[in-house]
C-alpha cells in the first residue's frame, strides 16, 4: 500500500530543495532564460506555483478546478499562460509558492481514502497527484538548476520520478501516435543510495539499464539520450527511450543532443 505521508513529506522536502536554490538568488537571476524555450527562472517558479494553485483546485473545489479549465481562452496555452499569471517579483513570488504548496500537502492529506482528484484528461488518487508534483518539482528544479550552472546532488526522492517514468511507458508511445506495446520491459537502475531500483518482470526480454538519474532526465524529457547512459535491449525498450515521458499531455519539446543531433 503507497504510504501517503511519505509521499508528501518527499514532496515537501524536494520543494524546500528547490526553494534553497532560488530563495538567494539576486532579482536579475529571477530573469534568466532556462532551457524551457522562453521561460526565465521566475517562470519555472510561477509554473509550479500555478500547478500546486490548480491541483489544490482538484483536492478541494471540482466545480472550481473544472471552471479552471473551461474558462481557459486557448487551452493549447493553459500552461505558459497559467505561468505568466502567477509571476511576481522574486518575494511575492516566493511567499506564493511557499504558501500554496503547503496548502497542497494538507489538501491532499485530508482527501479520503479512495477518492480519486480530476485532472486534465484523466482522475488521481492523492498519491498519484503527490508523486507527478514530485515530478514536476524535480524536474523544473533541473531547468533552475541548468541555468544557474549548478549541479545538484540526487537523492533517493528520483525513486518516486523513477517509477512515475516507468508506469508511464504505454503513455509516451500513445503520445506520440504510436502502438501501445504490450511485451513488458524490465528496468533495472543504479540508484544514488547505492541500491539497485528494479521494475517490471525480472524475465522481460526488453531491459532498460543504467543510472536512475539518468533515466528521471530521459522521462522528463531534460535530457537526450544520447548523452545518457541507459542502455536499451530489445525493441521495445529501444523505441521507449525515444518516446519516454513521465507528464501527462502531447509530447514535449525534446532536448537535442549535446553534440548537435536532433531527437527522434
Amino acid at each position: 500500500m503507497v504510504d501517503l505521508t511519505a509521499l508528501l513529506t518527499d514532496l515537501t522536502a524536494e520543494s524546500e530543495q528547490l526553494d534553497a536554490l532560488v530563495a538567494p538568488l539576486p532579482p536579475e537571476a529571477w530573469d534568466r532564460p532556462t532551457p524551457a524555450p522562453g521561460w526565465t527562472t521566475a517562470h519555472q517558479i510561477a509554473h509550479l506555483a500555478w500547478t500546486d494553485h490548480v491541483a489544490h483546485l482538484a483536492a478541494t473545489d471540482t466545480d472550481a478546478f473544472y471552471a479552471s479549465v473551461t474558462s481557459a481562452p486557448d487551452p493549447s496555452r493553459l500552461v505558459d499562460d497559467g505561468a505568466e499569471s502567477f509571476l511576481a517579483p522574486p518575494t511575492a513570488l516566493l511567499a506564493r509558492w511557499r504558501d500554496g504548496r503547503a496548502a497542497l500537502v494538507s489538501a491532499l492529506a485530508a482527501v479520503p481514502a479512495g477518492e480519486k482528484l480530476p485532472w486534465y484528461g484523466t482522475r488521481m488518487s492523492p498519491a498519484s497527484m503527490a508523486t507527478a508534483r514530485i515530478m514536476e518539482t524535480w524536474a523544473h528544479g533541473e531547468d533552475v538548476a541548468d541555468a544557474l550552472g549548478v549541479r545538484r546532488t540526487p537523492t533517493s526522492r528520483l525513486r518516486h520520478v523513477a517509477h512515475l517514468g516507468f508506469r508511464t511507458l504505454g503513455h509516451g508511445f500513445a503520445a506520440h501516435g504510436r502502438a501501445v506495446p504490450t511485451a513488458p520491459v524490465r528496468v533495472e537502475l543504479a540508484g544514488p543510495d547505492g541500491e539497485t531500483w528494479a521494475f517490471g518482470p525480472a524475465d522481460a526480454a526488453d531491459r532498460v539499464t543504467g543510472p536512475a538519474l539518468d533515466f528521471c532526465l530521459l522521462v522528463t524529457q531534460r535530457r537526450h539520450r544520447a548523452d545518457l547512459a541507459l542502455v536499451a535491449t530489445g525493441p521495445v525498450a529501444d523505441e521507449w527511450l525515444d518516446v519516454a515521458q513521465a507528464f501527462a499531455g502531447p509530447p514535449g519539446g525534446k532536448r537535442e543532443a549535446a553534440g548537435g543531433g536532433v531527437p527522434a
